[in-house]
């Protein structure tokens, strides 16, 4: 059972990279980008096939999976902003073009990296540590990295033009700002971290799979409301965007908490899909039942606060 959570921390870990990515597009911009399915599978086969088949660096990989998520979320953002695509639609256009892409790159629906050196297995062989806690280390690490570099990013000029674009478009555009080179901006930003993840995630698990990116936008927002919930739930309440980009990695890590403790109650893993719709669904219904039943609570039987 203890092995079994501390799995489920590190594998919690590094999508928390990918949610990072959700989280740009999804609660800064006000898009629900489903490129995300796509470029995670992205990140992945483009690691896997220069690790085995052109013997590159594992961590030069990682950098080649960012810049296929990259590539992905710039051509969403043009088929967005050239040519007035809802944005929905043009993620859908690139999910879908980026599974015929990923068979392309891969030759085949699998690709085993059982064989090859990873990061994992190279930083393990190095400090003698269980992989799992290597693992752990290093999601955590690359977890603060991106978390730190968001926050300044998201400080500067260029940031603060990104996020007055999803807090109000119009007003954005009257003060002069290109909103079309903000969203460009911030697809690429975001698949860039999915790809990211998801090349990590190949290392980790040992293999690349043209399905594995299948759900990942469902764990992202999963990862992102139970973040939310948690924060509404401290004392305080975490509302500082620092504190909210740390929400979305602990939300990551809790939902494959729960998925890794039902799971060893027993739950059919063929019903996974099923249940990451209801933690989200549960998730965006416990604040709102909450909030009514504190404004009921707020009134006294005569009708006066």
């Amino acid at each position: 059972m203890l092995q079994a959570m501390l799995g489920a921390v590190s594998q919690g870990i590094l999508w928390g990279i990918m949610v990072l990515g959700v989280f740009i597009t999804y609660k800064i911009l006000d898009i629900a980008d489903l490129t995300v399915d796509g470029s995670f599978a992205l990140g992945g086969c483009v690691c896997a096939i220069l690790v085995v088949n052109a013997g590159a660096d594992p961590w030069l990989a990682l950098l080649a999976g960012t810049a296929a998520g990259i590539v992905a979320g710039a051509v969403t953002g043009l088929l967005h902003t050239l040519f007035d695509i809802p944005a929905i639609l043009a993620g859908i256009l690139t999910q879908i073009s980026l599974w015929s892409v990923n068979l392309r790159i891969m030759g085949k629906s699998n690709v085993p990296l059982l064989q090859t050196k990873t990061v994992f297995s190279s930083l393990a062989d190095l400090t003698g540590m269980p992989q799992t806690t290597i693992t752990v280390v290093v999601g955590a690490i690359f977890a603060v990295l991106v978390i730190a570099l968001l926050y300044w990013f998201f400080g500067t000029e260029i940031g603060s033009a990104l996020r007055a674009t999803g807090n109000n478009e119009h007003m954005s555009r009257a003060l002069g700002i290109d909103t079309r080179i903000t969203k460009v901006i911030a697809l690429m930003l975001s698949n860039g971290l999915v790809g990211l993840s998801g090349a990590l995630i190949c290392q980790s698990q040992k293999y690349a799979d043209i399905g594995m990116g299948t759900g990942a936008i469902i764990i992202g927002l999963a990862a992102i409301v139970i973040g939310e919930v948690l924060g509404r739930l401290t004392p305080g309440k975490l509302t500082s965007f620092s504190s909210r980009l740390i929400a979305a990695v602990v939300g990551s890590i809790v939902y494959f908490l729960i998925r890794a403790i039902v799971l060893q109650l027993g739950m059919d893993a063929n019903d996974m899909k099923l249940l990451s719709a209801g933690i989200v669904a549960i998730a965006l219904a416990v604040p709102v039942v909450w909030e009514r039943y504190q404004l009921r609570r707020s009134y006294s039987k005569g009708g006066e606060a």
